[in-house]
């Protein structure tokens, strides 16, 4: 599963493990996505989704209603 997140876009960032004596290695920092299953009454179906802490949280605030009309917008299928 790709580490992007389908509400909030969130992507891998980059960095560096640095150690004690400061020796710098390439390291990935992946965001939380999980895999969420909603059910959406205006679709009459479930809707499997890959989202992060921040877009469940964004779900619960605005709604999946909201959130899966925007996300139809974009052009995104789910």
């Amino acid at each position: 599963m790709a580490a992007v997140c389908q509400v909030t876009g969130a992507v891998p960032g980059f960095g560096h493990n640095v150690s004690h004596s400061h020796r710098r290695t390439k390291r990935r920092f992946d965001p939380n996505v999980q895999k969420k299953t909603y059910y959406v009454a205006s679709l009459g179906r479930k809707v499997t989704l890959n989202v992060s802490a921040k877009g469940i949280k964004t779900i619960d605030a605005r709604g999946i209603e909201s959130v899966v009309k925007d996300l139809l917008a974009k052009g995104v299928k789910l």
